[in-house]
């Protein structure tokens, strides 16, 4: 039988690509556990448009 969790798959987007007007999108995709964190999730990971390091927020 299958584990019933509150562990959902989410979909981290770039915030300075979407601004910077450049063609693309940063995406990366991870998981988090709902129950512990019911907010949006930001983390800091590598652009490879904009060579660097950027805050990258969840998208519904």
């Amino acid at each position: 039988m299958a584990k019933k969790g509150n562990r959902v798959q989410i979909i981290l987007e770039c915030t300075e690509h979407k601004n910077s007007g450049l063609p693309g999108t940063s995406r990366y995709i991870s998981t988090k556990n709902k129950k512990n964190t019911p907010e949006r999730l930001e983390l800091k990971k590598y652009n490879p448009v904009l060579k660097k390091k950027t805050v990258h927020r969840e998208i519904k």
